[in-house]
């Protein structure tokens, strides 16, 4: 069965890059979301990109909607709100501290997620790592907004939410159906924001082309290229991939917003993704024994 799942995706080498290329197009966009903070407020760029991205989802998905129950819809919902949460709180921490730092904290979540799963005492050593990594941005506290560093802590309880939502949503929607009828309800959800945000803003072309772009980049791009590739990867491949996201986020910041980081914080970054992809593997352990140990 696995082969014939592989032997319809595309070959391990350009599954690798498609997660890759997903992982740069997500932080990209977010750096390209913190330049437009100067122009209108992080709730109107978060709602934006939310926005572009549904509807591009939903023209392309196209989901069935009939005949669905009660539960269905009660699932998607969840899974809008944890997707609306997720990015509400990782813009309102874009907007205070740098994107490097925003997500390394956020990543805590899916990780500590993940952690839950862990058989072996000497596993939870990456729980510690990543404890590390944390600790160590606090040495920098002196430059990292309090409420910023809430904020991420937010998006990463929601990002945990969200990975739980997800697989429930798998099993009652088909194809992409539930994430773009969830992204329909995260834009219903987060719509009161917009009494927030100056109106004019959102009507300025400079605003709304960059959002759109913010929503491709970060959204359609992504998921369409994780899609394509977990045709072929493993799980736990694509995990470990998925751990380089605090870094790429500290590139992203360092190339898009010129944002520097001092050295302990990139020691930090580094504990967190190095704990990420121990938590992985060892969670694939648990569940594969045979793969970890090929």
């Amino acid at each position: 069965m696995s082969q014939n799942r592989h032997a319809h995706g595309p070959p391990l080498g350009v599954a690798v890059g498609l997660v890759l290329l997903g992982i740069g197009s997500v932080q990209l966009g977010a750096g390209f979301a913190k330049r437009l903070f100067t122009d209108i407020e992080p709730n109107g760029v978060v709602w934006l990109r939310l926005a572009t991205s549904c509807i591009v989802l939903l023209v392309w998905v196209r989901p069935r909607l009939r005949g669905r129950t009660r539960t269905d819809w009660l699932v998607a919902l969840r899974y809008g709100a944890c997707l609306g949460a997720m990015n509400w709180g990782i813009y309102q921490s874009f907007s205070r501290i740098p994107l490097g730092v925003a997500v390394t904290i956020e990543f805590i979540g899916p990780m500590l997620l993940a952690a839950i799963g862990f058989k072996r005492p000497r596993d939870l050593a990456w729980v510690g790592l990543a404890a590390l990594g944390v600790l160590l941005l606090g040495f920098e506290r002196g430059h990292l907004d309090p409420v910023g560093v809430l904020y991420a802590v937010v998006a990463g309880a929601a990002w945990a939410g969200y990975i739980l939502s997800s697989a429930a949503t798998g099993r009652h929607w088909e194809g992409l159906d539930g994430l773009a009828v969830a992204s329909g309800f995260g834009v219903l959800l987060l719509s009161p924001l917009l009494f927030t945000v100056d109106t004019g803003a959102l009507t300025d072309r400079h605003v709304l082309l960059f959002g759109a772009a913010v929503g491709l980049l970060s959204s359609v791009v992504p998921y369409s290229a994780e899609l394509v590739a977990l045709r072929t990867l493993p799980a736990a491949t694509f995990g470990v991939l998925m751990s380089l996201e605090p870094a790429a986020a500290a590139l992203a910041g360092l190339a898009v917003v010129g944002e520097q980081l001092a050295a302990v914080q990139w020691l930090a970054i580094g504990c967190v993704v190095v704990a990420s992809v121990g938590a992985t593997r060892a969670t694939a352990r648990t569940v594969h024994p045979d793969v970890a140990s090929a």
